[in-house]
């Protein structure tokens, strides 16, 4: 049994992933936090599985129950509120196309390539998503592949999940080869949040497959809080935005954790710092289990205006919200005046 202690960054990544934590009561230890307060949400587990990797953990403020990233991985009895229009399929996703092959908009799809995240957020909004019918596995992509290439308005494929940086590296560049031998693809793009928690993910080996891809390849990180980048990460962001890869990010908007002008400044600014722009900044989608993180669009609106007068446009996330059967994302009306 691996020992618990801190992060490693010369530990792998999927050991690192194996010796996550699982239970509340652990991560509450470790954080020097007492458990009574949390007695009431700890049930919450059985809602959702419970798993909070060692390197995000020693992002959290040892001592501090408010921590932001903290808030985002700990169960809690708010999640067994039924609350009206919060609901298990907030974005109509549970039908798919094929079995892991999601195509909502006309020239993208989105393969779910892995069910498994190295982190269960609380807000996920597929907390209830039927993986185990959509995780075709390794080899199991062909009638995906045939979609594709029967679709030619299709020109960019969103590897997703779960996490599609759960599978393994050789998976990944396995799929590559397919993809690449469809002429009428041009991106390739990779949405995770694997590296904010684990930053060894982001290996050397994938790094290069990726620039030498005839795709055009697109990362882009999910990051909440500039607390969730740290010197570690943003070295190997660096690395890979040298080496051709584009990064982007796409938060959530989420009470408690980044509902305020000064933390999604910080979050911008950390964000560019390690290469990476600001992207899209998400209104919660209404999943069960999820309503304590909601932020109302009045407040929302009035974030975005204080950013505004704040950053640079190129730092100022797009304010959107997803519902399903639209043709896009649906971006909010500031409502912004002249003065």
């Amino acid at each position: 049994m691996i020992p618990l202690k801190g992060s490693d960054l010369h530990i792998p990544w999927q050991k690192e992933l194996a010796r996550a934590f699982t239970t509340p009561e652990q991560l509450l230890d470790y954080l020097e936090l007492d458990i009574a307060p949390w007695q009431d949400g700890l049930a919450a587990r059985r809602l959702f599985p419970m798993r909070v990797p060692y390197p995000f953990a020693d992002k959290m403020q040892k001592g501090n129950p408010q921590d932001p990233l903290l808030r985002q991985v700990l169960p809690l009895a708010d999640e067994f509120a039924e609350v009206p229009g919060f609901v298990t399929d907030p974005l109509d996703e549970h039908d798919s196309a094929l079995p892991g092959l999601l195509h909502k908009y006309r020239s993208r799809v989105l393969l779910i390539l892995r069910g498994g995240c190295a982190v269960n957020c609380r807000y996920c909004f597929r907390r209830h998503f039927p993986y185990d019918d959509n995780s075709p596995g390794q080899g199991g992509w062909q009638p995906a592949v045939d979609y594709i290439a029967a679709h030619p308005e299709i020109n960019e494929v969103i590897l997703s999940g779960g996490d599609p940086l759960m599978a393994r590296d050789e998976h990944i560049a396995a799929l590559l080869n397919q993809l690449e031998s469809l002429p009428h693809l041009k991106r390739v793009r990779i949405h995770s949040r694997l590296p904010v928690v684990i930053p060894q993910r982001l290996t050397d080996d994938l790094r290069d497959r990726l620039s030498q891809s005839r795709l055009r390849p697109v990362l882009v990180l999910h990051v909440n809080h500039a607390n969730e980048i740290d010197e570690h990460l943003a070295t190997r962001l660096h690395q890979w935005q040298r080496a051709g890869i584009t990064l982007l990010n796409q938060g959530v908007l989420l009470a408690g954790v980044n509902d305020h002008a000064d933390s999604l400044e910080a979050l911008s600014e950390r964000l560019f710092d390690a290469g990476v722009l600001p992207y899209y900044l998400y209104q919660l989608d209404k999943v069960a289990g999820a309503a304590h993180f909601d932020v109302s669009d009045d407040r929302a609106r009035a974030l975005m205006a204080e950013l505004l007068a704040r950053l640079p446009g190129f730092l100022v996330p797009r304010l959107v919200r997803e519902i399903g059967g639209e043709a896009s994302k649906t971006p909010l009306d500031l409502n912004l005046e002249p003065r």
